[in-house]
């Protein structure tokens, strides 16, 4: 057998991706685990598909042209895509490399029949299945027939789903090459598709089969619903068999054909209960082989199952390692922190260095195991209370994990309910000096950070971080700034479950904390409208900085007519907010200071949508209509039987919320502004690194974790040179995956549900948290840099740090997918007085951009206007 171009099945392992594609490697895999039968064949290797493309210049320069062609301009994709596959299809296979393959033909029988399948290499790949984005054909007989469909195999990597797929993963059309599988065919009783976790939910202890009669082909056609069966600990948990009407068979001579089935066959299971767990089994032992849940294809003949495919299961999200054998269940920090994109090793280690509380990785997002809190009685109530506060869909999430009654045990109370040794801590005074005075502990010793740091470096540096990382917790952690923080929550759920309960009044502390004094978010929002009024009036500098391309545009503005003006402007607010960037718990995140291009859409759009002077006009509206709203309340209330207390009570509950709910804020603001100087001295260390040769980059080292990094400047090299390329490939991968609020060790993901039915019908879900209703055109924005607002607008998007408020002050209302009562969204909504519904789920993808809506911030819902 002409290596080069054919290898036997049987000769081919899982290293040969790059040779045989991801299909032929995972059925040479298969074909070596004990117990498991795969169909006889070859493989015709990527070697051949080069050599062939190579004889057809009109592929080259249609390639050429397909690489200039927009992802979104789908016509121009279907017509170039379908030339290629024309000048593939009409290149005449070599003579040498046609006797190679009826060579291979002849030793397992001219004459048989044989499965034609494309196997391109990147296929069946960890991270990206590709499944069905190339071709197969079945029951292809004699060796001109099988030359024929080899030839429309290589062509099929170029179909307009196959392309439209590798653009949107990233991978460029000329790195992947295809090689073709050709297979004994199987001619079987029944088929269909094992998963050895439950591709739904997630669970890894689940199994489903999905099962048909004759070929599978009509089951991925979906020309039949399949009998569907649940396999949980070696017993079919759940079963439903459908009405298998048709079926797809093998013709004599060639090819497949729909057939009827016989009325009195449709409703019989097309496996029996036994054969379905022995399914299983054998899927366990393909899934433990592979190290990952696999997605199989099967066919039965004669009693005994055939494999005739396993790729990894890409959907599926990781679960964190643990170390045991225990049940856990894991709570997002991405929905509390409102940031769910993926971060990067340095990230992510950085925030569980610097975090109160154990956090654990996987799919590059952070989880806190609540197992223990959740077991103890005690605290399982508070938790919830808390949780639910924050995020009712997480709390909803685990009380159905609770109700399941087997999965989180129930523990003994380990000390009696009750305040801590020596008593409840005292009330904290309303008294703005509290808050005056933690504003100042806290820029104190963010100085003496900057001021000690300067002259670390090295592995000195790491040390000195890891003490700066225990000063960071105890500042977090200092029990004046948490009595402030909850100060203002408590008072603020105070204030809107008595007025509703004295007034019928819903969140009337939304209108209540309006203009709230020392919110460094909501002035961080204000605070570029006066940079837009200084450079308003500046028309060659607004016309600079609507032709920005790149960072450096500062430099140009100081040569402008009022330049300097405008560039000491926009400094002075980088020197105030800088440190802050969408997406700002990752560290590696490039920051304002480093990208200030980020702010200029908003700057402009300030501009343009408002006049002098909006800042402070805006704040001071806010607080009258604050003031306004107390007197009214107070005058309500006093109407009241025993109504003078109750308006005495809510006073000072207003002044307490009014003192406190600002400092909420604050922590974040000096959290952020720390990992602003651990930033600047870490890339200064990966400057180093690179002239020393170690890594060829300086964000090569996001790429390691902080204890990797430390290891890395210490040893002056880096062990592995693979690591970074593999976690790149990895962190690209964790972009495709959607974050649960809450998983659990199996690998269930769970989102919870509102289970409201006060809303009206077709109306989008959430938490109300900034009272009042608005209606308006949706802008469905999911990168800030890109927002494009007008007044009146409402920002629909996935979710809101503190990065964003500065776009809050140009719209009419807020939506997002993620989000609860005291999220930073929801805290700057109500600041700014937007109606505002947070934790409406895949509302960027059920609401489209510029469509009408109406937000309903007091009930919470969205409705989708005609």
């Amino acid at each position: 057998m002409n290596q080069q171009y054919v290898w036997d099945l049987q000769d081919v392992d899982a290293t040969q991706v790059a040779l045989v594609g991801g299909k032929g490697a995972h059925l040479g895999a298969l074909s070596r685990i004990e117990g498991v039968r795969v169909p006889g064949g070859f493989c015709v290797t990527t070697e051949a598909f080069r050599r062939v493309v190579a004889q057809a210049p009109p592929v080259d320069d249609l390639l050429d042209r397909l690489s200039r062609v927009d992802a979104d301009d789908r016509e121009a994709i279907r017509t170039l895509s379908a030339q290629i596959r024309r000048a593939v299809e009409e290149i005449a296979v070599p003579d040498d490399l046609a006797a190679a393959i009826t060579g291979a033909l002849a030793r397992s029988g001219e004459r048989a029949a044989y499965a034609v399948r494309s196997s391109a290499t990147a296929e069946d790949l960890p991270t990206a299945s590709f499944a069905g984005q190339q071709d197969t054909y079945l029951n292809v007989i004699g060796p001109a027939a099988v030359l024929r469909h080899i030839s429309r195999c290589w062509a099929s990597l170029f179909t307009e789903r196959a392309v439209i797929y590798r653009r949107r993963n990233g991978i460029d059309d000329r790195s992947v090459h295809m090689a073709v599988v050709v297979q004994q065919m199987a001619f079987p009783h029944a088929s269909g598709i094992l998963f050895t976790a439950d591709p739904v939910t997630g669970n890894r202890k689940v199994a489903t089969v999905d099962a048909g009669f004759g070929l599978g082909e009509a089951l991925v056609s979906g020309l039949v619903n399949p009998d569907v069966f649940a396999v949980r600990d070696g017993k079919v948990v759940t079963r439903t068999i459908a009405a298998k009407q048709r079926a797809v068979t093998a013709l004599p001579a060639g090819g497949t054909r729909e057939v009827a089935i016989d009325a009195q066959q449709q409703e019989q299971p097309a496996l029996t209960d036994a054969q379905v767990v022995r399914l299983v089994e054998l899927g366990r032992r393909i899934e433990a082989h592979f190290g990952s849940p696999q997605d199989i294809e099967w066919c039965l003949v004669d009693d005994g199952f055939r494999i005739v495919q396993s790729r990894p299961i890409t959907t599926l999200f990781p679960v964190p390692e643990s170390g045991d054998r225990e049940n856990h269940v894991y709570v997002s920090v991405g929905h509390g922190q409102m940031m769910t994109d993926p971060m990067k090793p340095l990230g992510f280690s950085m925030w569980q260095l610097t975090a109160m509380v154990p956090m654990h990785e996987a799919g590059g997002r952070l989880f806190v195991d609540v197992t223990a809190r959740l077991a103890s009685p005690a605290s399982r109530a508070g938790l919830l209370d808390a949780l639910g506060k924050g995020d009712p869909l997480v709390r909803d999430a685990l009380e159905t994990v609770l109700d399941r009654g087997d999965f989180v045990p129930s523990l003994p109370d380990t000390a009696p309910a009750g305040p801590p040794p020596g008593g409840a801590p005292a009330p904290i005074e309303t008294d703005p000096a509290v808050v005056t005075a933690l504003i100042e502990r806290s820029r104190v010793s963010i100085a003496a950070l900057e001021r000690d740091i300067r002259t670390k470096s090295g592995p000195e540096l790491f040390d000195f971080l890891l003490e700066a990382f225990e000063e960071h917790k105890r500042v977090l952690s200092d029990p004046l700034s948490i009595q402030a923080i909850m100060a203002g929550m408590e008072a603020t759920w105070w204030l809107n479950d008595k007025l509703q309960e004295w007034l019928g009044e819903k969140n009337a502390a939304d209108t209540l904390t309006l203009s709230a004094p020392d919110n460094i978010t909501s002035e961080m929002g204000l605070a570029l409208l006066d940079v837009a009024d200084v450079i308003r009036p500046l028309p060659e500098v607004v016309a600079h900085l609507r032709g920005v391309q790149d960072d450096g545009f500062l430099d140009g503005l100081a040569k402008l007519p009022g330049g300097a003006e405008a560039r000491d402007a926009i400094e002075a607010y980088l020197d105030r907010y800088g440190m802050r960037c969408v997406g700002e718990i990752d560290i590696t995140r490039p920051r304002w200071r480093e990208r200030p291009s980020t702010l200029v859409p908003v700057i402009l759009d300030n501009v343009r949508n408002f006049g002098p002077g909006a800042a402070e006009r805006r704040f001071e509206e806010g607080r009258l209509r604050a003031q306004q709203k107390e007197q009214e309340v107070l005058s309500r209330l006093r109407a009241l039987p025993d109504g003078d207390r109750k308006a005495d009570e809510t006073r000072r509950m207003i002044d307490r919320v009014r003192t406190f709910i600002g400092y909420r804020e604050y922590p974040k603001y000096g959290i952020i502004s720390r990992y602003s100087v651990y930033k600047q001295a870490l890339m200064e260390e990966a400057g180093r690194l690179v002239r020393a040769g170690v890594i060829t980059e300086p964000e090569d080292v996001f790429y390691l974790t902080f204890q990797e990094l430390h290891e890395v400047v210490r040893a002056n090299r880096l062990a592995d040179r693979e690591l970074l390329a593999q976690r790149k490939e990895a962190f690209r991968a964790y972009h495709a995956l959607t974050p649960p609020r809450v998983l659990t060790s199996d690998g269930e993901a769970l989102t919870g549900a509102y289970r409201r039915d006060d809303v009206p019908a077709g109306a989008l879900v959430g938490v109300p948290v900034s009272a009042g209703t608005v209606e308006g055109r949706a802008r469905v924005v999911l990168d800030m840099a890109e927002a494009d607002l007008e007044a009146g607008d409402i920002l629909v998007t996935a979710f809101t740090d503190p990065s964003w408020s500065p776009l809050f002050v140009g719209i009419a209302g807020l939506v997002t997918e993620v989000g609860g009562l005291m999220t930073h969204g929801a805290v700057i909504a109500r600041e700014y007085g937007l109606p505002a519904v947070v934790g409406v789920e895949r509302a960027t993808r059920l609401i489209r951009d510029g469509q009408r809506i109406r937000v309903h911030g007091t009930d919470g819902y969205v409705e989708i206007l005609p």
